[in-house]
């Protein structure tokens, strides 16, 4: 298990490979080792990096009377700590909200964008929402419709991995206890349609049919039409945890084609 200091927190994070650095970021209330997946197909061609957000997985608790640390900031924090340049950064729902944030920040800093379940809409679609305290008897933190009703039934383990992996001690006392979404957070999310069409490096969005956030894709398509779009059948928000050959063999034939460009340089 590694660990390292950013912003004064202490953060955990997994590392597997070497190479050009692939940074994984994952969605609210999931955790790192949700991209165990995706380590098993890129770790032989890249440094596979994810951490645990503040506030979840095995990192530490933001304190309880502050706002919730700023995902771009913590980002910017790790790359740093890990003394990371020029990375692809791939990110899941919140965790690819925060790689397009960054990427608006440093409009040509990453090598490749990932964005998975997540994308851009108008500034009053937009705002995070401050989630209501759980139950204080809940062990399990639910999810929603993130992934599809077949895949409790065919895949039982999975199914009850994903639930485990996300329930630790660190995210129960944080949906016990929520903090309100940053100040910086709502007042970038808030202009990110047009924000989006400074980034200059290479764009791959990935959603699925059934993905809650499809439509905030689609806006990221329409702001980003030079961006590859990948819509994958009867995929979930989680389709990289489901479906995650399908969606591995998306992400590898983007990051062939980066890869390549990289080498013609």
């Amino acid at each position: 298990m590694s660990w390292v200091k950013v912003n004064g927190i202490d953060m955990h994070y997994v590392e597997a490979g070497s190479g050009q650095p692939l940074v994984f970021l994952h969605g609210n209330s999931s955790c790192g080792e949700a991209w165990f997946q995706q380590f098993d197909a890129f770790k032989a061609r890249f440094r596979c990096i994810a951490y645990d957000s503040v506030n979840h997985g095995h990192s530490a608790n933001s304190p309880r009377d502050e706002d919730e640390p700023d995902r771009v900031d913590e980002l910017e924090g790790f790359l740093a700590a890990l003394g990371i340049q020029g990375p692809i950064l791939a990110g899941n729902s919140m965790g690819g909200n925060t790689a397009l944030r960054w990427a608006t920040r440093h409009p040509g800093d990453a090598l490749a964008l990932i964005i998975s379940g997540a994308g851009v809409r108008p500034a009053a679609e937009s705002m995070p929402a401050t989630p209501k305290p759980m139950d204080v008897e809940r062990l399990y933190i639910p999810f929603g419709q993130s992934f599809t009703p077949q895949f409790e039934a065919e895949q039982p383990d999975m199914h009850a991995r994903y639930y485990r992996i996300r329930s630790t001690a660190t995210r129960i006392e944080a949906l016990r206890h929520p903090r309100k979404p940053s100040a910086q957070t709502v007042a970038e999310r808030g202009g990110m349609i047009d924000a989006v069409k400074n980034i200059t490096s290479p764009i791959q969005i990935i959603t699925g049919d059934l993905d809650t956030a499809l439509d905030g894709a689609q806006g990221l398509r329409d702001a980003r039409p030079d961006a590859r779009y990948a819509q994958m059948a009867g995929a979930p928000h989680n389709a990289y945890w489901e479906m995650a050959k399908e969606w591995n063999a998306v992400a590898s034939a983007f990051l062939d084609s980066v890869m390549a460009a990289t080498a013609t340089r």
